[in-house]
């Protein structure tokens, strides 16, 4: 099962509510009926900013809520051009204090309960639409010349493989995170699975959203708490 997050202090984000206007609440609720933690992200040692960011963008406009960013070699870079302000509504992991980032990051995400996807051209993989989704699964994206780290194959439950007819040897991994989670995430979305936020998740998403909506937080922070002690 996907790790829980700590429970949200629900007045105080009835509180930060009352601040935002309308429209931009409905618009709130409406992208929370779609997000999803059923499905997250793992990028391994990513370089290209501008590749790297559109899969943020791209896992935005899916509703796929968390990324885990794992840097060994090379740090991520967010280029403000592509994301359009996307990754702002995204929850972002990173993994890079560690001797073997992979190692780490992949251990906690299996221990949330998600099974491995190594995304790969190699043949031999599941086809997208074979491509189990009845537990939830953590989709590992890397380089574009390397691809993922040996390890990362090596703990992968599942391997997926998107095919080509073309003389290329493969799509860039803006592409392939686009083609693997609209493919995915419309199947999940047909099916009968618990995709869905549950209400703490979506307290949690909520209470963010609302507090980066609001240009002066720190000071309506500390004023609500004076007022509000623990």
């Amino acid at each position: 099962m996907v790790q829980a997050k700590p429970l949200v202090d629900e007045q105080y984000l009835r509180f930060l509510m009352e601040m935002i206007t309308e429209e931009r609440l409905r618009k709130f609720r409406e992208v929370l009926d779609k997000r999803t933690r059923y499905f997250t992200i793992v990028l391994e040692d990513i370089f290209q900013a501008q590749n790297a960011s559109a899969v943020l963008r791209t896992c935005d406009l899916t509703g796929i809520q968390d990324v885990h960013i794992i840097e060994n070699k090379y740090s991520f870079e967010i280029h403000p051009d592509i994301v359009l302000g996307s990754s702002k509504w995204l929850d972002i992991f990173r993994y890079k204090t560690q001797e073997n980032n992979t190692l780490t990051a992949l251990n906690h995400l299996r221990e949330a309960g998600y099974k491995l996807v190594a995304t790969s051209p190699k043949p031999g993989g599941y086809l997208l639409h074979e491509l189990p989704i009845d537990k939830p699964l953590a989709l590992m994206f890397g380089t574009e010349k390397k691809g993922l780290s040996d390890m990362a194959y090596d703990m992968a439950d599942y391997s997926v493989t998107i095919p080509m007819v073309g003389f290329t040897e493969s799509f860039n991994i803006s592409v392939s995170a686009a083609l693997v989670l609209f493919n995915l995430s419309n199947r999940l979305r047909d099916s009968e699975l618990p995709w869905m936020l549950n209400e703490n998740d979506r307290n949690s998403i909520m209470l963010d959203w609302c507090r980066k909506s609001l240009k002066q937080i720190k000071i309506i922070e500390r004023n609500y708490f004076k007022q509000h002690p623990h």
